[in-house]
């Protein structure tokens, strides 16, 4: 039963993230576009790629690094 609470909850949290998202790159973009610099608009999308990227890459790294500690030490 609490593991569905805490799934429907995650769930609903997720779902609602990237309307906020969509917000944000909406107003970012309009206002790049409106100084007609290319380059400058190029440079802060793949600025944002690596900003949104970096966490969930360390985020992959220290659940894996959970999960093989908790294996680890439920097979000895």
């Amino acid at each position: 039963m609490k593991k569905k609470i805490i799934t429907g909850v995650l769930l609903t949290v997720y779902s609602l993230m990237p309307i906020a998202a969509k917000a944000q790159c909406a107003m970012c973009r309009a206002a790049l576009e409106s100084s007609g610099n290319k380059t400058k608009v190029e440079a802060v999308n793949d600025g944002i790629v690596f900003l949104m990227a970096i966490p969930y890459i360390l985020v992959a790294v220290i659940g894996f690094v959970i999960y093989k500690m908790y294996y680890k030490r439920k097979a000895v």
